[in-house]
């Protein structure tokens, strides 16, 4: 997992809830943990992560044989507004992840609908070979 380039706005916390973007069978996820969410933060405050954070998720709708059970994912897309190096502000129309096999971020769909922030592509690039379009 490498750096991301871009100073990346938490835009979702420990309970929201996502679109599931690709064909593993899950349709929407509630956030259920941040992995390493810790780092620069106050004693007792709410975790939230942003685009490329991997996270832990509780199939809520779907695949009966995936409800209930809980996953890896990457945040690929939120609609909070977040800035590049470069100057521009990217945000998306939803909030939506990638179910993973494993946290090494090996992906268990085989197809990714929609965009995916280029923050991911870098961090993550088993992702990235499965995405369609790269934002």
């Amino acid at each position: 997992m490498m750096a991301v380039k871009a100073k990346v706005t938490k835009g979702l916390h420990v309970g929201s809830y996502l679109k599931v973007a690709d064909n593993s069978g899950a349709k929407i996820v509630k956030i259920v943990g941040v992995i390493g969410g810790r780092g620069k933060t106050r004693r007792k405050r709410q975790v939230s992560c942003g685009v490329a954070d991997l996270i832990k998720v509780s199939v809520r709708d779907g695949n009966p044989e995936l409800k209930k059970q809980v996953h890896y994912a990457v945040v690929i897309r939120q609609k909070m507004p977040y800035r590049r190096l470069t100057g521009e502000h990217i945000a998306f129309e939803d909030n939506a992840c990638v179910l993973l096999k494993d946290e090494k971020g090996n992906p268990s769909g085989t197809l990714i609908k929609g965009p995916i922030a280029k923050e991911v592509a870098e961090r993550w690039p088993f992702v990235a070979k499965i995405a369609s379009i790269i934002i």
